[in-house]
């Protein structure tokens, strides 16, 4: 009888001595990683959320339990609160396993070490330590204690298990409610961009005009009757030359847009359309009308969106302009929202998604986009995950030129963007929560925002060439094309990215 009590009571100091190892071990390794420990738990598809919160509660529970432990009162207790631990733990990797969108990376210590499925038998085995260092102790408490009945005990465990698997669904349910769509500049990395070309086109002045099935189209700021052709793969390229058929326009800032079979050529500071077959590149002027524009969108053949001034008090309004056979313009001036002077402060940049039939305008200086119909009706205010709500500048009146400038740099937040289908690309300019710092020296971040459901769905890296950043871009399919220095690059987005792609 002695021999099967002194038995027993080594079981049980073997279990306690394991946990004890354990927990010193992962608790102090993700003190003494903390940043790293954080920049995980923030790529968490359960956890991204709380990430601030629970990279200090896990350690300092660890080693609270250690302490538990340690204590022979209150021994018990800690194997009941390293059984809840435990249990977390394994819910958290089941449903990472067979519910998450992604698998990120481990968390801490030696379990870092491990794949998932290794580290979710490991946390069953823990599971099953406690639970016999449990039952051992039970029968060792007095009669008059309340776990030494057996109903109590079974209650115990029945409370710790629903309990803790409970706390892991409710931190997942609400971490992805607040990703997707309150979302506080936590960034996600679901996927990633592999890329596949690089083409040193020689010169910066590139810019995307269009594309076809199998064509990409580009034009030249410093050449603006040229368009460059390329496959999709980067490979073969060819050059045509637009002919205008009038040449008496004092053009300022004229581009070319490809609307397959069609190319136009646009400079709305003067203001005046081109339109022409791309069989033989000869450009006749479809419009000349008195209304100047800026940031244009072909959303058909003969339809076209724009910002322009207001005739009223200056401040920037978008419209849309019908350039057929009557030509017709019409205004929305509530969509921009001013917030200083409605003219620097609403600076952003204007998109049509054919797919889903919509306008995007997204804002430079602030995390917000405005989503409409192709006549201007809104649809919806959406935001980027930056908290920069209000722009950050400072605009002042030079009297001698009667110019508005800056008067300071301006914080930006969506340097650039492109949509595509019914997701929309932004390349953020700023720093998100929990991520590396030095990340930001080698590569330019890409956002995803779905306009359907107006929800963050993700993001992806895209590395700097030379040192040189990212400067503009357009996606086609799974397919990213990036401007960085002279170099057009080519990346593949895995499935995991554009995922939410509407079918």
């Amino acid at each position: 009888m002695k021999t099967s009590i002194s038995f027993k009571n080594t079981i049980v100091d073997i279990i306690c001595l394991l946990y004890i190892l354990l927990f010193v071990y992962a608790g102090i390794s993700k003190l003494l990683d903390f940043e790293n420990f954080r920049v995980q738990l923030g790529q968490s598809p359960l956890l991204s959320a709380f990430a601030g919160y629970i990279a200090w509660m896990v350690p300092m529970l660890e080693l609270f339990i250690v302490l538990l432990i340690v204590s022979k009162r209150w021994r018990i207790t800690g194997l009941f609160g390293a059984l809840y631990l435990m249990i977390m733990f394994t819910a958290y990797i089941f449903i990472i396993l067979n519910y998450s969108p992604f698998v990120p990376c481990s968390c801490g210590g030696i379990l870092e070490k491990m794949g998932w499925e290794e580290h979710f038998i490991f946390n069953f085995v823990f599971m099953m330590l406690a639970a016999a260092g449990i039952l051992i102790l039970a029968v060792r408490v007095p009669k008059v204690h309340f776990i030494s009945k057996p109903a109590a005990l079974v209650s115990a465990f029945s409370i710790t298990v629903v309990f803790s698997i409970s706390t892991i669904a409710l931190l997942f349910m609400l971490s992805e409610d607040i990703i997707h769509h309150r979302n506080n500049f936590v960034r996600r990395f679901p996927g990633n961009a592999v890329k596949v070309n690089d083409v040193d086109l020689k010169y910066s002045s590139y810019y995307f005009a269009g594309a076809s099935k199998d064509k990409i189209y580009l034009g030249s700021h410093t050449a603006p009757l040229l368009v460059t052709m390329l496959d999709t793969a980067l490979l073969k390229r060819n050059e045509f030359k637009i002919h205008p058929t009038r040449i008496d326009f004092l053009f300022q800032s004229v581009q070319v847009r490809i609307l397959p079979p069609y190319f136009y050529l646009i400079d709305g500071s003067v203001p005046v359309i081109f339109k022409g077959n791309m069989n033989n590149w000869k450009g006749y002027v479809k419009w000349n009308g008195s209304t100047t524009f800026s940031h244009y969108e072909l959303m058909d053949s003969l339809t076209l969106a724009f910002r322009s001034n207001s005739n009223v008090n200056g401040e920037s309004v978008l419209g849309s302009l019908d350039f057929g056979s009557k030509p017709n313009t019409r205004f929305n001036t509530s969509l921009l929202q001013k917030q200083i002077d409605g003219i620097f402060d609403v600076d952003g940049t204007l998109h049509y998604d054919k797919d889903i039939q919509k306008l995007v305008y997204i804002y430079l200086y602030r995390n917000q986009f405005i989503v409409t119909d192709p006549v201007l009706n809104l649809d919806y205010r959406g935001k980027t995950i930056d908290t920069i709500s209000k722009a950050q500048i400072k605009v002042t009146t030079v009297a001698s030129r009667q110019e508005m400038k800056f008067s300071a740099p301006p914080v930006i937040v969506n340097k650039t963007s492109a949509v595509c289908k019914n997701l929309l690309f932004v390349n953020s300019a700023q720093l998100g929560k929990y991520e590396p710092a030095e990340m930001w020296k080698d590569a330019s971040v890409i956002d995803i925002y779905d306009l359907n459901t107006n929800s963050y769905q993700g993001s992806f890296y895209i590395y700097h060439i030379k040192k040189e950043k990212l400067k503009n871009f357009f996606i086609l399919d799974n397919n990213f094309y990036g401007f960085i220095r002279s170099h057009l690059v080519h990346y593949k987005l895995s499935k995991k990215l554009t995922n939410s792609y509407q079918k």
